[in-house]
């Protein structure tokens, strides 16, 4: 992998505005709708079931790749990836910034 690979991809900085149950998926995830800013709304799945509850995930900003192809996950389509770390368990702990920022700024 090169410096030039790594900056094809674009991850941005988002506010979660909407949280839905996902009961069709395989393994616990929620359905959110994320806020970009200039990008727009953008849906994704994400298994962080165990660590948040809905209400607590609403208006918290995450860190998403926005620039991958959507991806089918049963009758849903992912259109960012949300960006985490594996904790212990495989537990997802999201990526945040430190401070609020705009919606869609640019991770670099």
């Amino acid at each position: 992998m090169s410096w030039q690979d790594f900056e094809k991809i674009d991850m941005r900085v988002g506010t979660i505005i909407k949280v839905e149950d996902f009961p069709e998926a395989r393994n616990p995830a929620y359905q959110l709708t994320i806020d970009f800013g200039p990008l727009g709304l953008k849906k994704s799945s994400a298994q962080i079931t165990s660590l948040y509850t809905k209400e607590e995930l609403i208006n918290q900003q995450i860190i998403a790749v926005v620039n991958f192809p959507p991806k089918q996950i049963g009758k849903f389509m992912s259109e960012c990836l949300v960006m985490g770390v594996y904790g212990n368990d495989k537990d997802v702990i999201l990526l945040n910034p430190q401070r609020k920022v705009e919606n869609g700024w640019k991770i670099g």
